[in-house]
């Protein structure tokens, strides 16, 4: 299955995975359901909800927003640098 969609070849890529609470704004990251999001900014307690956050995508190509638990598994994308 391939989750790649818009990649360069001139930049090879790799996707670490970390707890949602830990991703920083900047970040690009691939949720469990394949969804790929630049984050531009973290709502914290997403609905009032402590366990929840959700990634905020605001961008010139679009605006969305990707409620998480704080606790799920994320794959943040990291490009090589060589």
């Amino acid at each position: 299955m391939s989750l790649s969609s818009n990649t360069s070849s001139t930049s090879p890529e790799s996707w670490n995975t970390v707890p949602a609470n830990q991703v920083k704004v900047g970040s690009v990251v691939r949720t469990s359901t394949g969804d790929v999001v630049t984050v531009s900014r973290i709502e914290t307690s997403f609905l009032g909800r402590p366990n929840m956050l959700a990634f905020i995508e605001d961008t010139p190509e679009r605006w969305y927003k990707r409620p998480v638990p704080a606790d799920a598994e994320v794959e943040v994308r990291s490009s090589a640098t060589s």
